[in-house]
């Protein structure tokens, strides 16, 4: 029986390697998997799940109005499907989740998202939200704080070497604008 899985972390926990070498496993084995990512994601290019190791493959980029469900259905139609992969799914909206959510009932595919869990300002992102309402399975990537050997929970945005705690809740960046820190190092941080 096909589950729902949200895995999250901070900031450089390695969640998007984790999506590659998923696919890489199921492939290997001749098995089809659908990778997608948000098409707010442009570091990279859209529709490219990169990691900072240097690894980086094709996917699917959805947008708001996209109906996941339909998209899969369709594409599991022509060829089984495995399993599906979601990078930066905390970008996704309600909607989103529920037809994934649908996936994995009706189709009986497995769903895979992966994503942070909360923005740099310590709430929670609409994707996030319900996937840790509606996931099967939830569990947390760890990294360790930029700045001590504590476990990382937070996401720090900074600009111009100054911590900022207040602005749009998207903004698309990596170590240039963001580092993960524990909760102690996010109201205090060291020298960045």
């Amino acid at each position: 029986m096909a589950k729902f899985y949200f895995k999250y972390g901070a900031m450089n926990s390695g969640k998007s390697i984790e999506i590659i070498k998923v696919a890489h496993n199921y492939e290997e084995q001749n098995k089809a998997v659908q990778i997608y990512t948000s098409a707010l994601d442009n570091r990279d290019g859209v529709g490219i799940v990169s990691s900072r190791t240097g690894f980086n493959r094709e996917a699917i980029p959805v947008s708001d109005e996209d109906d996941f469900f339909e998209m899969i259905k369709a594409s599991h139609e022509k060829e089984r499907l495995y399993c599906i992969l979601v990078d930066e799914a905390q970008f996704l909206k309600k909607h989103h989740i529920i037809e994934l959510s649908r996936v994995v009932d009706e189709l009986d595919i497995p769903v895979m998202a992966f994503g942070l869990k909360n923005d740099f300002t310590n709430e929670l992102f609409e994707g996030s939200k319900y996937l840790l309402l509606y996931a099967d399975k939830i569990e947390e990537i760890k990294t360790i704080c930029w700045f001590c050997h504590k476990k990382a929970i937070m996401n720090l945005r900074f600009f111009d070497g100054k911590p900022v705690y207040e602005g749009d809740q998207i903004q698309i960046g990596g170590n240039e604008a963001y580092l993960p820190v524990c909760r102690k190092c996010y109201k205090n941080p060291g020298k960045i």
